[in-house]
């Protein structure tokens, strides 16, 4: 990607908790050493992935587990909230590899957290955890095909974001440790098909926002003119057609020759 295309490139989020978001985030800048650059929190997402692996395999045996699980979520948010804010803050200038790495091990740590669930059920039941991966998978791969389209990287949706969803998989955490996993497979379900109609409807949303703006596009409309000058043209009558070697004329042409 060109220096100039990385700079006009912009994430946008409207989700609920975007504007406290915002200001939580100056605040914890204050508060990074100086020692801690930009590359180091965005790859400690790795450690946090390892310990979501770990936290789950033990939540098998005890269920407390998972309210260390919750707190590494959190910490893996603090950490991928600020890590391009510090790198903007100082410099850092490694905005190219920043932006690859931070959303590829976004994805790490989303199948870790994934994975981790699938240790909790039971055997017959775990492929249902890969459905929901394909399904987080497909609302990722929207918004990077939209960004490369439109240069706006949108992270949430229906007011949900990267924050929203991070709560929703505390709230998983305490609701298993304290209920346990006994309706953890019927949940499931429920959940696969409200995130496949959510996924939908979002894919039918921007298709339709993106067909607007092709017709909105001036050079799209002029050369769709030009196409259908052109089909007119081709199916438009001859009067003078040359067939094997003779001249056939119009009746105005043999009135004139008389």
């Amino acid at each position: 990607m060109l220096a100039t295309e990385s700079r006009k490139d912009r994430k946008h989020s409207d989700s609920l908790l975007a504007p406290w978001e915002r200001r939580v985030v100056g605040r914890l800048l204050r508060h990074v050493p100086a020692w801690v650059e930009s590359q180091h929190l965005t790859l400690l997402t790795l450690l946090w992935s390892a310990l979501v692996l770990s936290a789950s395999a033990l939540a098998r045996g005890d269920e407390r587990w998972l309210w260390a699980l919750s707190g590494l979520i959190a910490l893996q948010y603090v950490t991928d909230a600020i890590d391009g804010k510090v790198g903007t803050l100082r410099n850092a200038g490694l905005v190219r590899w920043g932006y690859y790495m931070d959303h590829l091990l976004d994805y790490v740590f989303l199948c870790a957290i994934l994975l981790g669930y699938t240790m909790l059920l039971p055997d017959r039941s775990q492929y249902l955890m890969a459905v929901v991966l394909a399904v987080s998978g497909g609302f990722m791969v929207s918004s990077f095909l939209a960004r490369s389209v439109t240069g706006v990287l949108t992270i949430s949706y229906l007011k949900i974001g990267p924050i929203e969803i991070r709560l929703v998989f505390i709230a998983i955490n305490v609701w298993l440790a304290t209920a346990g996993r006994a309706y953890m497979v019927g949940v499931v379900p429920y959940v696969i098909g409200a995130s496949l109609v959510t996924l939908c409807a979002l894919v039918f949303e921007t298709q339709r926002t993106l067909w607007n703006l092709d017709r909105a596009d001036p050079r799209a409309t002029e050369a769709s003119q030009h196409r259908r000058q052109a089909r007119f043209s081709s199916h438009a009558p001859r009067l003078n057609t040359h067939v094997t070697g003779f001249t056939t004329q119009s009746p105005i042409d043999n009135r004139n020759s008389v």
